[in-house]
């Protein structure tokens, strides 16, 4: 189990719905991954680099809403600036499963 952290350092967090609109193969990141431009409304389009190619092909993740943290420093990932963290779920054998709103949600919201 992780530390306990305060109501106050969760509220640091900002995690929001956003949907994919431009995935790309990334073959310069040291594990198999996918360049996704994430479309999150008012807050503009952000980059993020996700290892989820074992579970999702390019074509299941166009138009598909995801969960990120948007409030992280950007990370340089080999030749790509990643922005935000798309959130997911490891499964029994190591594969990424993402989180999701069951029900299709403005771009944007914060999810609290």
């Amino acid at each position: 189990m992780a530390e306990e952290i305060s109501f106050e350092d969760f509220t640091k967090v900002d995690i929001r719905i956003g949907t994919v609109i431009e995935v790309n193969d990334f073959p310069k990141a040291r594990k198999p991954a996918y360049q996704l431009q994430i479309d999150f409304g008012d807050l503009g389009v952000k980059k993020s680099s996700a290892q989820i190619t074992d579970l999702y092909s390019k074509e299941d993740l166009l138009h598909r809403q995801v969960s990120a943290i948007v409030n992280f420093k950007p990370r340089q990932i080999a030749n790509f600036m990643s922005e935000c963290l798309v959130l997911g779920v490891y499964n029994k054998k190591g594969n990424v499963v993402l989180l999701q709103a069951s029900k299709t949600i403005k771009n944007g919201e914060q999810i609290r």
